[in-house]
């Protein structure tokens, strides 16, 4: 008698799912999150979402496709189990796995030379998450942000490096032990993305530090793709800045990802919730 094999419950293939994008704000306004307590008188954050139903694209099968200055993501595949195991502990981590990352960043990266890793922020699911998977369209860094990173972590070093080829780049991977079926992240190929798009948004905080990402406006043209039933075997590379992005005839098409989790609705509702961990790095060279 044939034995048939029960049906993957893993979401596969394009889907029309929300992305939530920002509207921009009017002329001469400037986008603000206050980290903690506003002014009196403001709110807290002056974004307002604009909610689409947009077109996401599987990569699954095709991950060689793209690449990091075209499309600002990479796909990497086959890795070996982690030498951290829990992904629990900041000190085991950075001592463990960071520099599993550092190896990774300097074999997929062609030419580079030299990486720092600067932070990393794990995403849990369920209701007493600290950390959760973000729902809006956006971009970790911009250009002023990327150049106050290198300036506040490679000390003397800073200016020789800032007149090379530099770039903040996520490695992203889930920590469930089965493939992902739920909030996957979707990612928007950077060479559909236009510079009216983004949206500049200081980060303020109480000590007067002012921060900046980008929020992401709503653009039909844009390509977004996931990768379904992700595992703990592959990795995300997702551009977040490359200084060679915006140089006219660099070969570089805009090197700034914009992402977002999202609810794809084909999952089913008892799916085990995401878990992520995404390592954020400096990478110079070449």
């Amino acid at each position: 008698m044939a034995i048939t094999a029960a049906p993957s419950t893993i979401p596969r293939g394009p889907v029309t799912a929300r992305l939530n994008f920002t509207v921009p704000p009017a002329p001469g306004v400037k986008a603000v999150n206050y980290v903690d307590e506003p002014p009196a008188g403001e709110p807290q954050r002056n974004l307002v979402v604009d909610p689409r139903e947009v077109v996401v694209s599987d990569v699954r099968g095709r991950e060689a496709d793209f690449g990091l200055d075209r499309d600002a993501f990479q796909v990497v595949t086959g890795l070996p189990e982690s030498a951290e195991a829990d992904f629990a502990d900041d000190a085991s981590i950075a001592a463990r796995y960071y520099p599993e990352v550092e190896r990774l960043l300097l074999d997929q990266i062609p030419g580079s030379r030299r990486v720092f890793i600067f932070d990393h922020t794990i995403r849990r699911a369920g209701p007493g998450a600290k950390r959760t998977a973000v729902m809006n369209v956006h971009i970790d860094q911009t250009p002023y942000s990327a150049e106050k990173r290198v300036r506040r972590h490679m000390g003397d070093d800073a200016d020789a490096l800032l007149r090379g080829r530099y770039r903040i780049v996520n490695v992203w991977r889930p920590l469930n032990k089965n493939p992902i079926e739920a909030s996957p992240l979707g990612f928007g190929s950077s060479s559909s993305l236009e510079q009216k798009d983004i949206i500049p948004v200081e980060h303020r905080y109480p000590n007067g530090y002012v921060g900046q990402t980008a929020a992401i406006a709503y653009n039909p043209d844009q390509r977004w793709y996931y990768l379904s039933g992700m595992t703990g075997s592959e990795r995300l590379l997702l551009e977040c800045y490359d200084s060679e992005g915006m140089k006219e005839g660099s070969g570089v098409a805009g090197g700034r990802l914009p992402h977002t989790a999202f609810e794809d609705p084909r999952t089913r509702p008892d799916a085990e919730g995401r878990e992520s961990i995404e390592v954020r790095a400096l990478v110079f060279g070449p």
